[in-house]
């Protein structure tokens, strides 16, 4: 039979679930590989080897990594972690700071916040909400939501938990009064908070019964007479606290709290922090319940297109241009829901807020259709369902256009998505270690890793080919090179003068070099691994399943490549480049841009074995950019 050609020129459809062998009629399959692990793929179809981790510093504990933005110049990356936060300027340097905080370990993840110019908002149903600041002099202060209290009356939100027909009697209109409520309606814990009794205000002062409190008026009540109209801070140590919130329109968005979790509440227009409803004018506050056939707690609140609404059971669009009392709409969009159990923030992608579904296992795209005139929800991991491990954790890298899902597994899921072009790729990182946590960071991907124990973080840098890293520079050659005493015992790669020297060993936070070197760079090594798809039978002539094809040669066109070491089926061999004295292994070797044709051997089962596969942790650049591969077939 003659000799066939099979082309791959982009892996932009990234790795691909084993259970499409069969599928080879996707136009995923030609663009998809078997294997993507450690490399990042362009938008344009390359595949690099990803960049290593630099070390930053050692975090305090397990936690969660946010991002601040105080403004274009100024960025910030906070660690929360029991009972605190720590705050580092970046790029690194200037001061440390660190705040103590009221979440727990456990809480942390399931944390919900938003920022506005300066100011951080965090909330969890079972704390307190709380804003985080920094002011123009770099001070930090972590304080309690305070809403807006005009004459000694608080605009926040007001809710009856007790049954519609339960009345309170008030045994007078002013100074400290009395309330007997017609059933059981008052626990200890009312004590300290305000009741709102026809618009006016009391605050509850002693507990007496569970029918009866002691309260000072804020406001001289419209009568001393039973009514039905009543109710109590929506937000209280009884009743838990905001679960989401978000800015939308220039209003502040309550999505759910503890124990109202289908409720939403929007602040008065201009005034985040009042939620007076008054008489209901276009600027004044809102608030809903969301009814429908089926629980919808929300677990997101997030400002798009329309103010987006992520419940346990399904994703709501609210409409109103702009958001008025009188003609805001709730429609549900789709049924997919959210995880209850930990916060996953959505995030923007080109319009589109990309979520993780209830069942941990789909990445979904929610975006609105102009033709529909609705949002639809397509699965993004529906050929790469394999590669989810209960995501707990996600950013996007714009710069990179690269969304970073951390698994429950200690892995990092990362997929390029470039909308215009249709992309959707997906690959692994894995390190000697786990991912616990992400956040971008201005332009930078900073990670929370756990290593032998410890949590460190770390920030990708395309400058580092190894993990966990640290470099230097010397104006003399040296042979001692410290500061690596959080990799204390572990073997490291290093390169010394942009050379691959041998592995070492870390001993008293140091390594010796032998011969010493000006420029270092040491840390963990981490393999990548490229290998593609099988070809598919219109790739191979037409032969069936059952057939035989036989690998005759490939051809790999790289972009400033320096080292590769492939299989093309007799056994892995490091592929040699043309160089002016030395090897990849004692001298600085030359980046490589061209093609490489590589003579491969023996018969291989059409379907189920690759022609290729490429696994390195040589720490230096490798970029794949396409690969034409000469065989034969045989039915």
């Amino acid at each position: 039979m003659p000799h066939l050609r099979t082309q791959k020129n982009s892996f932009t459809g990234g790795e691909i679930s084993p259970i499409l062998l069969g599928r080879g009629d996707l136009t995923a399959y030609s663009t998809g590989a078997a294997r993507l692990r450690n490399v990042f793929i362009h938008p344009t179809g390359a595949v690099s080897r990803r960049p290593g981790l630099r070390y930053v510093t050692a975090a305090r504990g397990p936690g969660r990594l946010v991002a601040f933005e105080f403004n274009t110049e100024q960025v910030y990356l906070l660690a929360f972690s029991d009972g605190k936060i720590d705050i580092y300027p970046d790029p690194e340097g200037g001061e440390h700071r660190e705040l103590d905080a009221p979440w727990t370990e456990a809480q942390i993840g399931q944390i919900n916040w938003t920022q506005s110019a300066d100011t951080l908002l965090v909330v969890h149903p079972e704390v307190p909400p709380k804003k985080i600041s920094r002011t123009a002099d770099g001070t930090w202060t972590i304080t309690d939501w305070a809403f807006y209290e005009k004459d000694d009356k608080i605009y926040q939100p007001y809710h009856k938990f007790a049954d519609d027909e339960v009345t309170v009697t008030p045994s007078g209109t002013s100074g400290t009064i009395t309330l007997t409520a017609s059933a059981e309606a008052f626990v200890e814990g009312h004590v300290g908070t305000r009741l709102r009794i026809e618009t006016k205000e009391v605050e509850v002062t002693a507990f007496t019964s569970a029918t009866q409190v002691q309260a000072a008026t804020k406001e001289t009540l419209e009568s001393a007479e039973a009514t039905k109209d009543w109710e109590e801070q929506a937000f209280s140590a009884m009743h838990g606290w905001p679960v989401s919130v978000a800015f939308h329109q220039d209003r502040m968005v309550i999505g759910g709290s503890r124990d109202l979790p289908n409720r939403l509440w929007l602040s008065k227009s201009a005034d985040l922090f009042n939620f007076d409803l008054g008489e209901g004018l276009d600027d004044e506050g809102i608030d809903f319940a969301i009814l429908s056939d089926q629980v919808n707690a929300v677990r997101a609140v997030f400002s798009g297109r329309h103010l987006q609404v992520f419940t346990s059971g399904a994703e709501w669009m609210v409409t109103g241009d702009p958001l008025t009392p009188g003609n805001i709409q709730l429609r549900r969009q789709t049924r997919i829901g959210s995880p209850v159990d930990r916060t996953i923030p959505p995030r923007d992608v080109d319009g589109a807020t990309l979520f993780v579904s209830r069942s941990l296992t789909e990445l979904r795209e929610f975006v609105y259709a102009d033709i529909e005139q609705a949002y639809q929800a397509d699965d993004l991991s529906i050929l790469a369902r394999h590669l989810l491990a209960s995501p707990r954790d996600q950013d996007f890298d714009k710069r990179k256009r690269l969304l970073h899902m951390v698994m429950e597994d200690g892995t990092l899921a990362t997929v390029t998505v470039y909308r215009a072009e249709k992309v959707t790729a997906w690959t692994l990182q894995e390190t000697d270690g786990a991912f616990r946590s992400v956040a971008v960071v201005g332009d930078e991907v900073y990670a929370l890793v756990e290593r032998d124990g410890e949590q460190l973080i770390e920030v990708f840098d395309d400058e580092m080919a190894v993990d966990s890293g640290l470099s230097g520079t010397a104006e003399e050659a040296q042979d001692e090179w410290g500061d690596l005493s959080h990799l204390e015992g572990r073997t490291v790669k290093v390169l010394a003068d942009g050379a691959v020297r041998g592995d070492a060993q870390v001993a008293d936070g140091q390594v010796i070099l032998d011969p010493p070197a000006k420029a270092v760079q040491m840390g963990l090594g981490f393999t990548h691994v490229i290998e593609p798809l099988p070809p598919a039978p219109p790739e191979v002539g037409g032969a069936s399943q059952g057939g035989k094809i036989r690998h005759i040669e490939s051809t790999f066109r790289l972009h400033e490549t320096a080292a590769l070491r492939l299989d093309t089926g007799r056994g892995f061999m490091e592929i040699p480049f043309k160089r002016f004295g030395g090897n990849a292994l004692d001298s600085p070797p030359p980046a490589f841009t061209g093609d490489k044709i590589v003579r491969a051997f023996g018969w291989k089962d059409t379907g189920t074995v690759s022609l290729w596969r490429i696994e390195q942790d040589v720490p230096l650049p490798f970029t794949l950019l396409s690969v034409s591969s000469k065989i034969s077939a045989n039915d």
